[in-house]
């Protein structure tokens, strides 16, 4: 990805010098989800996870004055019914102060162009049920919410039971 210049903003790839910043805007995100227990990770970990052998996401980052303000995080999932890959947002969170200024507008514009740019059939992504304000943004975008599906999450110890048991 090419550094983009917005008007009073940029976005870019974020780079692995970043993480330590990329890891503060995560756990700013926890904070506003109510979910501040959970936000164990690392830059290290972070580190490794965005720019290792075997990448797992990757992450748009905002500036506003040469300061990071907001971020994407994302990886590609893959579609068996359209036999197509799609992306996945893990999350996307812009700074309160820096709302309202298009930042998160741009942010998901790029992954759309991203998605099509790379053949993808699907942009898909989860949004806590009680955060009202951006469900709307989302659905002004024209996202859809999809109330028929349910997420499904087995963290590590119970996959690492379950795993165990298939090995017997």
């Amino acid at each position: 990805m090419e550094e983009q210049v917005l008007s009073d903003r940029t976005l870019r790839a974020a780079r692995p010098a970043d993480a330590p910043e990329l890891l503060r805007l995560i756990h700013a995100l926890a904070v506003y989800e109510k979910l501040e227990h959970m936000a164990r990770g690392t830059p290290e970990l972070l580190q490794a996870a965005l720019f290792g052998p075997r990448p797992a996401a990757e992450a748009v980052i905002a500036e506003r004055g040469g300061r990071a303000v907001g971020f994407a995080l994302f990886f590609t999932t893959f579609s068996t019914f359209l036999c197509k890959p799609g992306l996945y947002l893990e999350d996307l969170f812009v700074e309160p102060e820096h709302r309202g200024a298009g930042i998160g507008k741009a942010l998901l514009g790029h992954l759309a162009a991203l998605a099509c740019e790379r053949g993808c059939g699907r942009l898909e992504w989860r949004v806590l049920d009680w955060n009202t304000p951006s469900i709307r943004f989302y659905e002004s975008l024209g996202a859809s919410l999809l109330p028929e599906w349910e997420l499904v999450r087995m963290t590590e110890p119970e996959f690492r039971r379950l795993a165990g048991k298939m090995a017997d």
